[in-house]
């Protein structure tokens, strides 16, 4: 075994275990499985550590324990209720998704397409590209042929256009998208 990794385990992972315990007793109903999760957390941090070392020790035992139970949960397919209240605490993700959330999600993005599509054009190349494609804002500039400046001052305009329209038709304002890119043409933003 590699002493050194021996040593780091115990001196960055064993002295949070109070906390991580706490947590699994909050997280898993069965309280007899919590020294087993507990070990298992071990054994993919350790294992983990071994190939390369976390730079935040305590975000990635904590992490990796959230996950274990995501995992649990996914194999067994039953979630009390507790345990669901719990999780969507921690922002995971349950495959349950109600009918009013999923029309609502649909409803939302079909607002934020078609604030999308009324944008200046060149704004809306630049954020496609920086934001769907994952272009960095050098190969955005290389692409469309401008400046990174350029590219800087369009994608803050397009992100500011973006939430302007869709926090106004979000809050019933009825100018919408429209009248908020045609302010921004018309130098007025």
């Amino acid at each position: 075994m590699d002493e050194t990794l021996q040593q780091w385990f115990i001196r960055e992972i064993v002295p949070h275990e109070p906390a991580l315990v706490r947590l699994m007793s909050r997280l898993w109903p069965d309280r007899h499985e919590v020294a087993d999760l507990r070990q298992e957390i071990y054994i993919r941090v350790y294992e983990a550590a071994a190939r390369s070392r976390p730079t935040n020790p305590k975000s990635f035992l904590f992490a990796t324990a959230r996950h274990l139970v995501v995992d649990r949960v996914r194999r067994n397919k039953v979630v009390s209720v507790e345990l669901k209240g719990d999780l969507e605490g921690l922002n995971l993700l349950i495959d349950e998704v109600s009918p009013e959330q999923n029309v609502g999600a649909r409803q939302e993005l079909r607002r934020l397409a078609g604030a999308f599509e009324l944008l200046p054009a060149q704004c809306r190349d630049v954020m496609w590209l920086r934001k769907v494609e994952n272009l960095s804002q050098k190969e955005v500039a290389l692409r469309l042929g401008m400046k990174e400046k350029a590219v800087e001052k369009r994608l803050a305009r397009g992100v500011r256009l973006l939430a302007e329209s869709f926090y106004a038709v979000a809050d019933g304002d009825a100018r919408g998208t429209g009248a908020l890119v045609r302010k921004e043409e018309s130098g007025h933003g």
